[in-house]
């Protein structure tokens, strides 16, 4: 059968990594955007040979269409309740209609199974979705890869450059938290795409640092004296968390609200993938914490 894999998203970082990783294994690439996508973005696929297929995404017609003949649907669309949950649902129906072999959500976080409801407001969105997924006629794979590195890059509470301090909730500095960089993930995602056999969930990081690892690790590679900070209990991070969510309604129509970012910090201390999946498929390759560091 030939591996025909449709892509929502493709349009954003994620999505465009995640084609550029397809093509490098020689899939066929279909790209569904919105009507009012970027048009040097769409360009910019079409020029590296990805058929682009412009389509309504609250039209169940035209994204059945869109599906026909696809083998597999990877979803790496962004966004609040409207886009994980109502335009997947329908990218999902139109993927079942059109007799799609399997879908992988955009997902690409931590386990948020581990995570009660309340604690993340676009986990809690990703968990609706998924009570429909989990029954549909329809083989499907979830990419759980912790935080992104990028985090890293931030100067959050966790790693800040600025006062050269590791903060850390909870009362176990050796808790390691799982990161995976952008690549990484999606040349996992790709592998995951020419996979018959993926089980239902998939977990990775590219390493996994505690608070005093990171610590250590940072004085030699910055040769500079970071300082260990506790922040206080998660059971006080997610009070705070939801009386910062409750005093700032607006944020519910914004991606990444600040009290979003610290439900984040809340999850990655909470969240940890203790079995790993790096190495399903031999010849990829992991990124290390030390060139991620040494790298800013």
């Amino acid at each position: 059968m030939e591996n025909l894999i449709l892509v929502a998203g493709g349009t954003g970082d994620l999505g465009n990594r995640i084609i550029k990783a397809l093509l490098k294994r020689n899939a066929n690439v279909i790209a569904i955007v919105r009507h009012t996508s970027d048009s040097p973005k769409v360009e910019e696929l079409e020029k590296i040979g990805v058929k682009v297929i412009k389509v309504d995404m609250s039209s169940i017609a035209e994204l059945t269409a869109a599906c026909k003949g696809v083998t597999r649907v990877v979803s790496a669309l962004a966004g609040l309740r409207e886009t994980i949950v109502e335009v997947h649902s329908m990218l999902l129906d139109a993927a079942v209609a059109a007799g799609v072999f399997s879908f992988i959500p955009s997902d690409y976080s931590s386990d948020f199974n581990q995570i009660a409801e309340g604690e993340n407001r676009n986990f809690d969105l990703r968990k609706e979705f998924h009570k429909k997924l989990d029954v549909a006629p329809i083989a499907a794979t979830s990419i759980m890869n912790g935080a992104f590195a990028d985090v890293l890059f931030y100067n959050t509470p966790f790693f800040n450059l600025k006062d050269n301090s590791v903060g850390y909730w909870g009362d176990d500095a050796d808790f390691k938290v799982d990161f995976t960089t952008k690549d990484d993930t999606v040349s996992f995602t790709a592998a995951v795409a020419f996979d018959d056999t993926a089980p239902e969930i998939l977990r990775i990081a590219s390493f996994q640092i505690s608070p005093n690892e990171l610590v250590a690790m940072a004085n030699i590679i910055k040769s500079t004296a970071f300082k260990l900070m506790p922040m206080g209990t998660l059971e006080v991070l997610s009070a705070h968390n939801k009386k910062e969510r409750a005093a700032n309604p607006q944020g519910e129509n914004e991606l990444y609200p600040k009290w979003q970012g610290s439900q984040y910090m809340h999850s990655m201390f909470t969240a940890q993938n203790n079995l790993l999946d790096n190495n399903r498929y031999p010849g990829l390759t992991w990124s290390s914490a030390e060139a991620i560091l040494s790298s800013f």
